[in-house]
């Protein structure tokens, strides 16, 4: 119930801010091209039995950048996503992706609109606040907010900058030299984004959202596949995530929206998922089509799953899916 009650508080805000809800469909030619997310794969059968082969997207990101083409300006969608490999108290392999975009308007928009979703959870609940896994937050109170180089210089001690290049590609070796100084191994195949994870997960992520939620934003741009870089230094991106009680809930972006440079961004995660997994995705050719169309825009991703978690102070995902997966 608390579930629904939240649901219809988002919605709601979402209308009253000219928002249209849309349905963007769970099939897709490519499911995304992030190189350590696994997607669920299908296929379509025509009347005359001739198979082709889709996906079950883990996000709708690329389809709602199709209607931002097509002339929608403000849209939102509760989306169901699949992932596969992804089980855990955080990870369910279906979920409620809530995401949202904006046209002509900047990331820091879309910043202001999760806290503000976040204190609505809250007070759909009623909860004053939230706690998980034994760290609590206060929804309401001012966030924290942190670039990618200040969390990893407060929390890890590491420079970050200090081993990226001017176009935001990770030199391997300086970042595996801070990561060992850290305290954190790395193993000599880590590649400079296992370790940036390594480091992320371990040392900073959960530090974030204690006590009152946190933004991270500002990162590399060899993090940030599908954001633009920032105006003052090329070398970091417009991504944010935002973070309470040490969870991630939300992941946004300035978007990118230059084809050329998106094409090349994701064949680079595909070469590394081929490395990885041995396997790669199509691109979406229409989808980077459709960027030429797209005006400038500001998008969001929230877990709408996790925001219920905190929010109802349960203990895993499992306890508010209706029907959690088998």
């Amino acid at each position: 119930m608390a579930r629904a009650r939240i649901k219809r508080d988002l919605r709601a805000w979402f209308e009253a801010r000219n928002f249209v809800e849309v349905e963007c469909g769970a099939l897709a030619v490519s499911p995304g091209n992030e190189a350590h997310l696994t997607a669920f794969a299908t296929e379509m059968v025509d009347p005359d039995g001739i198979g082709r082969p889709l996906y079950l997207h883990t996000s709708p990101e690329f389809a709602a950048k199709k209607l931002l083409a097509a002339g929608e300006e403000r849209i939102f969608d509760f989306a169901r996503v699949f992932r596969n490999r992804d089980r855990s108290p955080l990870h369910a392999p279906e979920f409620t992706m809530l995401e949202w975009y904006r046209a002509r308007a900047p990331y820091q928009d879309v910043i202001a609109d999760s806290l503000e979703l976040v204190r609505l959870a809250a007070n759909a609940t009623g909860a004053s606040g939230f706690s998980f896994q034994g760290r609590d937050c206060d929804p309401h109170a001012e966030p924290q907010r942190l670039t990618l180089a200040e969390a990893l210089h407060y929390h890890a001690g590491i420079d970050l900058m200090a081993t990226l290049s001017k176009a935001g590609e990770g030199d391997r070796n300086a970042l595996a030299e801070r990561t060992r100084r850290a305290g954190l191994p790395v193993a000599g195949d880590d590649t400079w984004s296992d370790i940036f994870s390594k480091v992320l997960v371990a040392l900073v992520e959960p530090r974030l959202g204690l006590e009152r939620p946190a933004v991270l934003y500002e990162y590399p741009r060899c993090e940030a596949a599908l954001a633009r870089a920032t105006p003052h230094d090329p070398r970091v991106a417009e991504r944010f995530e935002l973070y309470v009680c040490g969870v991630e809930l939300a992941n946004g972006f300035g978007e990118l929206t230059d084809a050329a440079e998106q094409r090349r961004r994701f064949e680079i995660e595909e070469d590394e998922r081929e490395r990885v997994y041995g396997a790669r995705y199509p691109i979406d050719e229409d989808f980077l089509a459709a960027l030429a169309q797209v005006p400038e825009a500001s998008g969001v991703a929230l877990g709408f799953d996790r925001l219920v978690m905190l929010a109802t102070g349960s203990r895993c995902l499992d306890d508010v899916l209706w029907t959690p997966a088998p």
